[in-house]
Parts: C-alpha cells; structure tokens; sequence
C-alpha cells in the first residue's frame, strides 16, 4: 500500500513488527515498514517486498517484536473530571452529580483549572495509546488549546446546561456562546473538530437542545448527548415530556446522522430502530456504566442494526481512568455474559470499535482509525517483549485481554512523535501533576462543604 510521493525522503520509517491495519479487508502485515512524510502515512508494507530502501529518513524506529495499530479513539470523556478522581465513589449517579459532581464543578471549575487538568489527562491518555478524544465540558477552549499544545488530536465539545455554570452563567445566551466557540476553532488545525454539547435531556430544556443543535448542524459539526444512560433519567424524561429520551429527542427533530448518543443504555428495540433509522452513532463507555450501576449497552443489538459504536472513557470521576485498554477488556465481557454467549463482541469487534468504529463515530474516519496511505499518521507501537503478552497467537486477542496501556512504548500523532518509550515529548507530566494536586489540596480542605 503506498501513495505518491514528489520526494524520496521520509520523515518517519518504522521498520520490523506486527502491523494491524484496521483497514476496511482487515490486514495483517508482518515484519512491515510504514513510511510516514508530513502528518500522512506514506505506505505501509512487507519489508521484503518494501521499496523503502530507496527512501532516506530523519527518523527510523526499530519495532521488531511489537504490534503497530492506530491510535485509540476515546469517543467520549470529561478531561477536568481528572480532579474528582476517586473523590465520590460507590454512588448511584443521580446522588454523585447532584451532591457531589455538581457542587465541585460550581466551586473549583474555572478557565485555569480545566487547562491545567486537560494537560494531566492528555498525558494520561497519550502514555495509554489514545491518539485522538472527545470531550464534553465548560472551558472548552481551555481543553482545545491544551490539545494543540501537547499534539493530540480532539473533538472538544462545548458543554450547555441550564443551570448557572462559570463559563455560562445565563442559560439564555447558549446560542451566542455556542456561535462564538464555533468561530473560535472550526478550520483552526488540522488537530481540532470543534463540536457542541447538550448535558442531559433532564438538565437541558428542549429550546436549548434544539437552538445548539440548529448551531451545530449549520456549522456542520457534531452534536453530543447523554442518552438514556439510567432507568431513573427514563423516569423523569417521561415525567417532564410523556416520552422516554430517545423518542423525546426524536420529536425534538435533533437526531441524525452528527448526532452522537453517549451511553444509550435504556433504549427498547423501537428505540434502537429510530437511531439506527436517523443515523444517529453511539458512544459506549462500559467502565462507567457498570461503576455507576447505570446499566448494560445493549451493544450487540445497536451493532446489528447498523449503528456506529465506538468506545468512550466517560469521566476520570467515574471510571476513574483514561485507558483505553480497560474499556475494550470490559466491552468485550460483559456483553458476552449479558447475552450469555462466548462467541460475540470478538476481539477483532472490540478493537474496530476503539480504532477506526470509534473515528466513524467522529466522522473522521476518512482521515484517521486505519494505518492506510494517505490517512493521518496517529500510531502507537506495543512493546510485546512481556510475561503478560508471552507467548502471542492471536493479536487481537493480545490486545483487548492482556494488554494495558501501559504496554505502549510509543505513540505518533499527525506524523509526529508524542511519546518515545515511554516517555512524553510534548509536555512535563511532573509538572501536569502538580497543579492538579494544589487543585486536590483545595478541594480536600473543603470536602465537608459539599
């Protein structure tokens, strides 16, 4: 596989390894080299076969013994979350937002605090193979600025809520706001996809779900929700508007084909029909779904339907990691036992999902997901030399049951190096640490206040 080239130099040669392409025929390329010019994959293929002896390159990486796949796609998180990490566990969800979540976000969410906690999660999430994420916060700007800095690629998602937040004060001026970020960062970098963000339907009121969706989809960008995510936003959707989530927001005339539907948890088989029928994609996060006990993703039900599904971390406050790994491990669990059956959500299902399933959720999945020529260079390489992962049969299976994020030695984004074994190129995580433990230091003192 190789496009064409107007100069033999390469920026990049990774040479030796197992390559899993992710590709639409799913290949398999053994003992590969992948050439990499600029922020695209020039070619990937069989070093015997290669012709990249005729290419010199600035940078040539031995990855002889290791997997090379894409980058993960975290489809869904809070990066600022990463603060209330651990701070309120083993709580139903409506009792850990409205006691404990809410509060601390009124009082220690500034512009400040969602910077420096986007740059601990980034780090997180690069020494863990994601390459690329999508965030639903306040303060976004502040994680879209923090993204461009430590060269990760993001789909920041402008949070609305109507209830008074620091950055939004008058819920009457969501359109206003949403406009302004908009203009702020759509076509600014090849590294940023701006989107919009409605909470909830129970803590957005049906006027602001559809003026940021009318914004988003005249700007031509994705619209996120958390839908149907527990029995009990069921019962108080129906109270609200006589209609359970899904069918509430279908009459909102807000579900399509750039809606993105977080959780989708309590959904019947009509209500599976009406998002498969809009194009509505689905982000599953089944670490935070069984920590909350919100429920089980009817996953296999949504991906024989036709439904885009890609996996999502939710919230380092109710995970309460970013790794990626772990939500693979779980997707692949616990529907075999909700269904009762060894043989469904492969590994091979699992990883399509958290690579180039979970780009098609984005709708980038024509730039990134695969390790095809052309598409952006976002690749991570497993260091396969482990007790954990000896011996190796199958490498789909590797990844999904026995490989950790930690297990990545290096990760490449848009073509360039963010990580080298181990360790990160783009920002000081001592110093990323740091800060968010003088956040900590804060909230500790006044933990009785909320």
């Amino acid at each position: 596989m190789t496009m064409n080239l107007e100069s033999g130099d390469m920026d990049i040669l990774i040479r030796g390894g197992t390559v899993l392409t992710m590709s639409g025929g799913g290949e398999i390329i053994h003992n590969a080299v992948i050439g990499i010019k600029g922020d695209k994959i020039a070619f990937a293929e069989k070093n015997e076969e290669s012709s990249s002896r005729l290419y010199r390159a600035r940078n040539t990486m031995d990855a002889s013994g290791s997997l090379i796949l894409p980058g993960l796609v975290n489809t869904h998180t809070h990066l600022p979350m990463v603060a209330f990490r651990g701070m309120a566990d083993d709580l139903p969800l409506m009792e850990w937002l409205s006691r404990h979540i809410f509060p601390a976000e009124a009082k220690y969410v500034n512009r400040q605090m969602v910077y420096d906690t986007a740059r601990l999660a980034i780090a997180e999430m690069i020494l863990s193979g994601t390459t690329t994420f999508c965030d639903g916060y306040f303060y976004e700007s502040g994680i879209a600025r923090a993204a461009m800095e430590c060269g990760m690629r993001a789909v920041p998602s402008a949070g609305f809520i109507d209830l008074p937040f620091p950055d939004s004060p008058d819920p009457a001026n969501h359109t206003g706001i949403a406009w302004k970020y908009l203009a702020r960062w759509k076509d600014r970098s090849t590294l940023i996809t701006p989107a919009l963000f409605c909470h909830s339907p129970y803590t957005c009121k049906p006027e602001t779900i559809r003026i940021v969706k009318e914004a988003a989809r005249k700007a031509g960008v994705p619209f996120l929700i958390h839908l149907a995510e527990t029995q009990e936003e069921v019962r108080i959707t129906r109270e609200l508007y006589g209609l359970t989530p899904v069918r509430h927001l279908h009459r909102l005339g807000v579900l399509d084909e750039k809606t993105i539907a977080i959780h989708a948890i309590w959904v019947d088989d009509e209500e599976i029909d009406i998002l498969g029928d809009c194009g509505v994609k689905v982000s599953h996060c089944p670490e935070s779904n069984m920590k909350l006990a919100s429920g089980i993703c009817p996953l296999t039900k949504l991906i024989d339907r036709g439904i885009a599904v890609g996996l999502g971390t939710d919230g380092a406050a109710s995970n309460n990691d970013l790794d990626m790994f772990g939500e693979m491990d779980k997707a692949a669990k616990v529907d075999k036992v909700m269904r009762m059956d060894p043989t469904i959500m492969g590994a091979e299902t699992v990883l399509r999902m958290a690579t180039i399933g979970g780009a098609e959720v984005l709708g980038l999945e024509k730039e990134i997901g695969s390790i095809e020529p052309g598409k952006r260079a976002d690749i991570i390489i497993l260091d396969t030399k482990k007790p954990h992962l000896t011996p190796l049969y199958n490498p789909y299976s590797h990844i999904v049951y026995s490989a950790s994020g930690a297990d990545v030695k290096t990760s490449i984004i848009n073509g360039r190096v963010v990580m080298k074994d181990r360790r990160l190129t783009t920002l000081d995580v001592d110093e990323a640490m740091a800060k968010v433990a003088k956040i900590a230091d804060a909230i500790k003192k006044d933990r009785l206040a909320f």
